[in-house]
């Protein structure tokens, strides 16, 4: 008897997929060679990777900061925060530190800063005047960078960090460009 009715309700179901099928009939319209470009690889659907701006992809959250601070998260991880973001720096700051988190990653890997002028007065525009870096495990989901004065101190005026992320740095390594200004001591910062 239970055979019959899944029989029986198989069969009505058969019988309307196909009558409304049919019903519709209609075959849809053919198109014609359309070049790959109208639908694929189009110039307005393609933006460039701007390096000079502040990283992405992989990075959640970067900021130039005063500070850091460490804090266990919700789910009981180490979160490092930073302390009073900002991009301006009185000439005897201590460090400048840019503080980071990442989206998941599944591999180990460095991140390094590297602060080169960009307009400051006397000095090489091409010279590292600090750098750090952070070795960046598995589990880890955030870091800093912590950038000293260079020897005599911070001399006023715009500088430039470049994160680089992998091994070492090279030309392939840069993700991104972080900027601060550096003011005379007696100026306000603000």
């Amino acid at each position: 008897m239970v055979l019959r009715r899944s029989h029986l309700a198989c069969m009505v179901m058969v019988t309307a997929l196909l009558s409304s099928s049919t019903a519709r009939g209609e075959t849809p319209p053919l198109t014609g060679n359309v070049p790959i470009s109208e639908f694929q690889n189009r110039a307005e659907d393609a933006h460039t990777y701007d390096f000079d701006a502040p990283p992405q992809g992989m990075f959640r959250s970067i900021a130039v900061a005063e500070g850091f601070e460490e804090r266990v998260g919700s789910l009981r991880t180490h979160e490092i925060v930073p302390i009073k973001p900002t991009e301006r720096f009185q000439a005897d700051v201590g460090a400048v530190f840019i503080v980071f988190s990442l989206h998941q990653h599944y591999q180990a890997f460095t991140v390094f800063g590297r602060c080169l002028p960009d307009q400051v007065a006397d000095v090489v525009p091409e010279a590292v005047v600090s750098e750090d870096a952070m070795r960046i495990a598995l589990e880890d989901d955030n870091g800093y960078l912590s950038l000293p004065p260079p020897r005599g101190g911070w001399p006023p005026g715009r500088y430039k960090v470049e994160i680089h992320v992998g091994e070492q740095v090279n030309e392939t390594s840069l993700m991104g460009t972080m900027r601060f200004t550096i003011v005379a001591s007696g100026e306000s910062p603000g």
